[in-house]
């Protein structure tokens, strides 16, 4: 039977019995040896998964979103940016908008409800996304294409092929070389789509998601499963004959670990939905600055063409901020930074990082040559709620620290000369 265990990133992992909350909670002994492992794998690629804490705890790194382990322990992970007093549900709801934004998924048109009130896990809200694409996809129609197929009959169709007919051996000359045309839906969008669905199939646990999927599963019997995902994911047409089959593939690509920003491999093939936190908040303050900036303001993403340094000739240290904001002939450099700031607690820098002031340092000094300037933008919370006060580089060059509302999608309060908003 499955279990699942909701925490929030850094939370610490144990097989004793304890008090379960957001922050720590207890797993079975195969799920830990199980995490341990993988996170040796993440390891080997230089990402770290978990923390070893006294031999008895595991610590999650800033990762976001499932694991399932052979087990059937399922480990929902959301973010952490608030204290513990707000509900499971509005942390899930803010993972399920920011997915679904830094990673551009089409939106259902549904009603206030629907989102307000889907209170399961994560992967369950992916699956009913892609249950409910798929669905309006079959009602209009699945798309079926000619396939060659040559064969041996008894009876002659389609085209004779005279070469192969000659060629028969002694006993088999009342067969027929025949090749000919059928009309099928099997070809590579309808194979990678049957191969989601089973999978959906046989995860969800939820009762309007499980009787969906088995409905549609029988609409879409006939059609083989994929056994080469991404050959197939390379074959998918764009065309306008295919246009109504937009929508359901980046939940389709999702489901099938296509575009996963971090995917478990090995011989367990659970669900795996792992999101690098830094990376989710980076694409969803671009996606929300894209749709606010003036429409003479150009974004640049990670920008690469300044180095730190050069030798003999040769760029060192590439310097690749999160974006470069232009607007009639001026510059910024913005950059991300998933960190909970406390603006009342000056005395500790208000738990500003110094690395990330070299880093802006530097940034400004390439991007910019030392004049103007640069922003540091961090999720809005309790303790940070507007802007501080810019810190000066020099005269020249000064570093702004902007909160960014995650309900509202949009920077607080930016001063009107730094972020050319409409």
């Amino acid at each position: 039977m499955s279990i699942t265990v909701t925490v929030r990133e850094h939370a610490r992992l144990t097989t004793a019995t304890i008090p379960p909350s957001l922050d720590q909670a207890t797993i079975s002994q195969s799920a830990y040896d199980w995490l341990s492992r993988l996170s040796a794998s993440f390891n080997k690629s230089g990402a770290r998964l978990v923390h070893v804490d006294d031999r008895q705890w595991l610590r999650l790194d800033n990762f976001v979103g499932v694991l399932e382990s052979p087990c059937g322990t399922c480990i929902e992970i959301l973010p952490k940016h608030h204290d513990e007093r707000r509900s499971v549900a509005e942390s899930r709801q803010l993972l399920c908008r920011m997915i679904q934004s830094a990673l551009d998924l089409p939106k259902r048109d549904v009603g206030t409800t629907d989102v307000a009130l889907f209170d399961a896990p994560l992967y369950e809200w992916v699956i009913r996304q892609f249950l409910c694409a798929l669905d309006q996809l079959v009602k209009r129609g699945l798309r079926f294409d000619y396939l060659r197929v040559e064969e041996d009959q008894r009876y002659l169709r389609g085209q004779l092929d005279v070469a192969r007919q000659l060629r028969q051996p002694p006993g088999r000359q009342h067969y027929f070389q025949i090749r000919h045309d059928v009309y099928l839906a099997d070809r590579p969008e309808n194979r990678l789509l049957k191969s989601a669905l089973a999978l959906v199939c046989t995860k969800t646990q939820d009762a309007s998601n499980w009787r969906l999927a088995h409905e549609l599963a029988g609409l879409m019997m006939e059609i083989p499963s994929s056994r080469q995902i991404p050959h197939d994911f390379k074959r998918w047409r764009n065309d306008r004959l295919m246009a109504h089959y937009q929508s359901v593939r980046p939940w389709c690509e999702l489901i099938l670990c296509q575009e996963m920003p971090m995917a478990v491999s090995g011989d367990w093939h659970g669900i795996s939905l792992l999101f690098p936190m830094e990376k989710l908040f980076e694409r969803f303050v671009e996606a929300a600055l894209r749709r606010t900036l003036s429409s003479e303001a150009h974004l640049t993403t990670q920008a690469r063409n300044k180095f730190l340094c050069t030798h003999e000739g040769d760029g060192f240290f590439q310097l690749r901020p999160d974006f470069v904001l232009s607007h009639l002939g001026k510059y910024w450099v913005l950059d991300t930074k998933w960190k909970r700031l406390d603006s009342a607690n000056r005395a500790e820098n208000y738990d500003m990082s110094q690395s990330d002031f070299y880093q802006l340092f530097a940034y400004g000094s390439k991007y910019l040559n030392g004049n103007g300037d640069v922003v540091l933008i961090y999720p809005c919370t309790s303790d940070f709620r507007l802007p501080l006060p810019p810190f000066r580089f020099s005269e020249s060059m000064a570093l702004w620290a902007i909160p960014f509302d995650l309900e509202m999608e949009q920077l607080i309060e930016p001063p009107v000369e730094l972020i050319p908003l409409h």
